[in-house]
């Protein structure tokens, strides 16, 4: 089974802090960079489910500064809401490329920068809000990643998350595990890991998940540092 979420490696020069593994990374980053041309056209089915749902996420947003991580091609940027210093990353150029040229049609200022996740460069408590739809599906280590959210996100502060996760039917989950692989090597996405375990995991407490679609498998978790 390919599942990426356990690739964090231990540094033993830096007092055991646990650091992504830069192979992993490196595999995720050029997936990205390889399908960022045609990512859109890939993703124009999924969108018309995920649509509105980006629209609720983000009136859901607290405070001044937030944090989009994983932005892509920019599919949110059309949602900021007004009278925010929104700051958002991406680890592959070539989807950040995208999301500029999509801020800029939109006439939205936004602070776009190529960073990973899973090594933020950011100080501790920095944000009111943290924000991502679909990303850690992707993520080469989910808790890693998940963890430099709450340490960037100020205390209280707000995490809100768009995932599709493993499904709890026996038979769905079972096949979605049996076609994680060939997924994950088409789209560069996991279908089956299980999300709010993994914020819980990073040490933030979740507040309410919501499911929304077809059967469990769609997402909207909501969490606080």
């Amino acid at each position: 089974m390919e599942n990426d979420s356990k690739a964090g490696i231990w540094n033993l020069t830096e007092g055991n802090s646990y650091k992504p593994d830069p192979q992993a990374t490196e595999v995720t980053l050029q997936r990205y960079q390889r399908i960022a041309p045609f990512y859109d056209l890939m993703e124009l089915l999924p969108e018309r489910l995920y649509r509105p749902w980006r629209e609720h996420l983000w009136s859901l947003v607290e405070g001044l500064e937030v944090l989009e991580v994983g932005v892509g091609t920019g599919r949110n940027v059309e949602f900021y809401p007004e009278g925010k210093h929104i700051t958002a990353i991406d680890l592959a150029s070539g989807m950040l490329d995208r999301a500029v040229q999509r801020a800029k049609a939109l006439g939205k200022k936004v602070d776009l920068r190529l960073m990973d996740v899973q090594s933020l460069e950011f100080p501790d408590a920095t944000f009111d809000t943290a924000v991502a739809t679909c990303v850690f599906c992707s993520v080469p280590d989910a808790v890693l990643g998940l963890r430099e959210l709450r340490r960037v996100t100020k205390p209280g502060g707000l995490v809100l998350l768009l995932q599709h996760v493993r499904s709890e039917s026996p038979v769905l989950g079972r096949l979605m595990d049996l076609l994680n692989p060939l997924v994950v090597r088409m789209m560069g996405a996991n279908i089956n890991r299980r999300t709010p375990e993994d914020v819980r995991q990073a040490g933030l407490f979740v507040e309410e998940v919501k499911s929304f679609g077809m059967g469990d498998v769609f997402k909207l978790i909501i969490a606080r540092r």
